[in-house]
């Protein structure tokens, strides 16, 4: 069953993600990140240089050739093509609907930014996940001591 982590009151959700990607990607974990394509735009220039001797690899699904997507440790997309979870440990999820093809990774992180639309929808997919008895982990973003979590799989 796929593990469920809710990252909620993420102030600002680009560099929070730089630095769970770096922890993902020190722990060997590949990621597929579902995020509108504003943030992709984004993050995709901060994974280049959020940290002045440090990058982390990464392709855009949809503007990346599919050969370099499939080989990169981290795939920003805004879906997730059938039979492409069976490959990826780890899905990261900021867009609003329940991802597609959610339950074939091995764990789900949910990003919670503290826009309160972004937040409803948040609300709906823990509301969905929990009913289907899944177990949600809590993470609250905006404790002093807080860093992304990623259990090394």
């Amino acid at each position: 069953m796929t593990p469920i982590a809710f990252h909620f009151n993420v102030a600002a959700p680009v560099p929070y993600l730089c630095r769970l990607l770096r922890k993902a990607n020190h722990a060997g974990q590949r990621a597929w990140v579902l995020l509108p394509p504003p943030w992709a735009a984004e993050l995709d220039a901060a994974l280049w240089t959020f940290a002045p001797h440090e990058f982390i690899a990464h392709a855009r699904h949809g503007c990346s050739p599919e050969a370099l997507w499939r080989r990169a440790p981290v795939v920003l997309a805004e879906q997730v093509p059938p039979q492409t979870a069976a490959h990826w440990p780890l899905l990261i999820n900021l867009l609003a609907p329940l991802p597609e093809g959610w339950q074939g990774f091995a764990r789900l992180i949910e990003i919670v930014p503290q826009d309160e639309a972004l937040k409803q929808a948040a609300r709906q997919r823990w509301r969905s996940y929990a009913g289907q008895g899944r177990r949600i982990e809590r993470h609250d973003a905006s404790q002093a001591s807080a860093t992304p979590a990623v259990d090394p799989a």
